[in-house]
C-alpha cells in the first residue's frame, strides 16, 4: 500500500461564490499509496474542493499542507511543482495536435531552440509501458476515440511526474471495458506508491477502486469511511440524506402496436457530414427504447430530429401511422411528443420566467388557456397547481421562478410539462443528468408509470445502469449507426460495451 504518512492536509478550506458557499471549512487528508474518493451529488461541492488544491480557485479562508509542509497553491503550474495532477471531466487537450505535441506543450523542456522530438517520444513510450498506457505519439488527438484521449490526459500528468492524481469523474466518457482498463491502472498507479483523488456519483465505482470515502453534501462534509465499513446503503443515506429504495423494474412488455417508426433514417450535422446514418427501429405503445452509447455519437441530432429541431436529409419518422418527417415543432407537439431535452438550463427552461410560465410553455397553442382571445391566468395558475401537486415539485408557489429551485425540482417542472405534452411518445435524453440519488429515482418511477400508461419512450442516456434497468429493448449507437438491437433480457454489458466502442461480433472475428 505504500507510505501511509499524510501527503495532503486540507484544513478548514472555504470558498464562496456568489449566493452560495461551495465548500464550508473542509478538513480532508490523503495518505501514500492511497485512492481517496470523493462522493456526492453534483454540485455538493467535490470539483472546487479540487481545483482548489490543482490552484485553479484560491480559498477564502484555509490551508493547504504537502508533507507536512504548508504551501500557498497559486496556479495548475504550482500544483505540478509540487507533484499533483488533475484529470478533468472534459479534456484540455489541442484536438489538431500530435500526441507528443499535447504531452509537451507548456514544458520547459518545449522550448523550440532546444527541442528534442525523439527524446519526448522515449520518454513517452517510457511511461506508456511502466503503466500500460500504450498510445500513438503522432495520433492526431481528435482523431482518437475518447478512451485513447484520457490516456494522453494521463501520460500528461505522469509526464510531469506527478505522484498524486486528481481525476474528475473520469469514467464519464468511457465503455465499461475503458472504465475496467482505468481502474487497472489506478490500482497499479497506487501498487507504486502513488495516490489518487477519485470525484464520483457512482456507488458502485467508489465501491470498487476506493480505500477510502468521502462524502459531501451541501459543501459540507458528512461522512468518511473506508471501504469495508462502506455499503451501498449508507452512502446512499450520507448522499441524500436519507433512505432510498432504487426503483427496479422487471423489464417485461405485452407486444403492442408500433408508435413510433424511424426507416432508414439519415441526418447530416453542423459539418455537413453524416451525424445519423441510415438506421432504422420502432418503439411500440407501452415500451421503453433505451439508446445506449458513448455521447457525441449522434443521440442528440436524432433525438432534435424526432422533435422538429433539427431536419433530416433522408428517411422517414411515422408516429401513429402519420407521417411527421420534417414537420415544425408546433406540429409535432400537436401529435402529442414531448421532449425532455439533456440540459434543463440551456433548452428545458427559461430560468427567468415562473414556475407556473415554464409549464405553460409549449401550451401557447392550447385553447383552454385562453378565454375571448386573451390568456387565461386562473387556467394557467390551475395548470401549475396541478403539475406542483403530481410531480412533487417543492416551491414556495407556482410564481416562484424556476431560477431558485434545486436542480432537481428544476428537472421535475421540465419532465411534468414535457408528460404532460406527451400523450403518445416521450423522448428522453439524459434525463438525470446532475441530479441526485433521490431526484434520480423520481424521474425513474415518472417514466416508467407513463409507460404503464400506454405511452411510447424513447430514452437516450449514456448512463450504461439507467439504460440497463428501465429498458425493455436497447440499441447501441456508435458513429451514426444502429449497431444492434438487444432484448433486455438477453442484454450482457461486455457486450454492449463493446459495441459502444465500435466493436462488432464481426470486426471481433476479423472482419470487415
Amino acid at each position: 500500500m505504500g507510505n501511509k504518512c499524510n501527503l495532503i492536509t486540507l484544513k478548514n478550506i472555504t470558498k464562496y461564490f456568489p449566493g452560495t458557499i461551495a465548500n464550508d471549512h473542509i478538513d480532508l487528508t490523503l495518505a501514500g499509496g492511497e485512492v481517496l474518493a470523493l462522493f456526492g451529488e453534483n454540485g455538493a461541492g467535490k470539483t472546487t474542493l479540487m481545483s482548489i488544491l490543482y490552484g485553479l480557485y484560491q480559498p477564502d479562508e484555509g490551508e493547504i499542507f504537502i508533507k507536512g509542509e504548508q504551501v500557498k497553491i497559486r496556479s495548475p503550474h504550482d500544483a505540478m511543482e509540487y507533484g499533483i495532477g488533475m484529470i478533468h471531466q472534459h479534456f484540455t487537450l489541442v484536438p489538431v495536435h500530435t500526441v507528443v505535441e499535447n504531452i509537451i506543450l507548456g514544458t520547459e523542456q518545449a522550448s523550440l531552440k532546444y527541442l528534442n522530438i525523439e527524446e519526448k517520444v522515449k520518454k513517452i513510450e517510457k511511461i506508456g509501458n511502466k503503466y500500460g498506457l500504450e498510445v500513438d505519439p503522432f495520433a492526431i488527438i481528435r482523431q482518437l476515440p475518447v478512451g485513447m484521449q484520457q490516456r494522453v490526459e494521463i501520460i500528461k500528468a505522469l509526464y510531469r511526474n506527478a505522484q498524486i492524481l486528481i481525476m474528475d469523474e473520469p469514467t464519464s466518457v468511457l465503455t465499461p471495458q475503458e472504465t475496467e482498463k482505468l481502474f487497472n491502472f489506478i490500482r497499479d498507479f497506487k501498487a507504486k506508491g502513488h495516490s489518487v483523488i477519485f470525484i464520483s456519483h457512482k456507488l458502485n465505482e467508489v465501491m470498487e477502486i476506493a480505500d477510502r470515502i468521502t462524502v459531501l453534501r451541501d459543501g459540507k462534509i458528512v461522512g468518511n469511511v473506508s471501504r469495508s465499513e462502506a455499503s451501498e446503503s449508507r452512502l446512499t443515506h450520507m448522499m441524500i440524506g436519507r433512505d432510498l429504495e432504487i426503483t427496479k423494474t422487471n423489464n417485461t412488455i405485452h407486444p403492442k402496436s408500433e408508435m413510433l417508426k424511424i426507416e432508414n433514417l439519415t441526418i447530416v450535422g453542423d459539418r455537413k457530414s453524416k451525424v445519423i446514418d441510415d438506421i432504422s427501429f420502432t418503439v411500440r405503445e407501452g415500451e421503453i427504447f433505451g439508446i445506449a452509447g458513448v455521447s457525441g455519437n449522434g443521440q442528440e441530432e436524432l433525438a432534435q430530429a424526432l422533435c422538429g429541431l433539427r431536419k433530416v436529409k433522408s428517411g422517414q419518422i411515422t408516429l401513429s401511422d402519420k407521417d411527421i418527417t420534417n414537420k415544425d415543432v408546433l406540429s409535432i407537439i400537436h401529435q402529442g411528443v414531448g421532449y425532455i431535452p439533456a440540459d434543463r438550463h440551456k433548452e428545458g427552461l427559461v430560468l427567468d420566467m415562473s414556475i407556473e410560465e415554464n409549464l405553460f410553455l409549449k401550451n401557447h397553442s392550447n385553447p383552454m388557456f385562453f378565454h375571448y382571445g386573451f390568456l387565461n391566468q386562473n387556467k394557467i395558475q390551475e395548470n401549475a397547481r396541478n403539475l406542483m401537486r403530481d410531480f412533487e415539485i417543492k416551491a414556495a408557489s407556482s410564481k416562484s421562478r424556476a431560477m431558485t429551485l434545486s436542480g432537481g425540482n428544476q428537472q421535475k417542472v421540465a419532465v411534468a410539462r414535457e408528460v404532460n405534452i406527451g400523450t403518445k411518445l416521450l423522448v428522453a435524453i439524459q434525463p438525470t443528468r446532475g441530479l441526485d440519488l433521490g431526484a434520480i429515482d423520481y424521474v425513474h418511477k415518472t417514466l416508467l408509470k407513463e409507460k404503464k400508461e400506454g405511452k411510447a419512450i424513447l430514452l437516450i442516456s449514456t448512463e450504461l445502469s439507467e439504460i440497463m434497468t428501465l429498458s425493455d429493448r436497447i440499441g447501441v449507437m456508435y458513429r451514426g449507426k444502429l449497431l444492434k438491437i438487444i432484448q433486455r433480457k438477453d442484454a450482457k454489458v461486455d457486450e454492449i460495451g463493446l459495441l459502444m466502442a465500435g466493436i462488432t461480433e464481426g470486426n471481433r472475428n476479423g472482419k470487415n
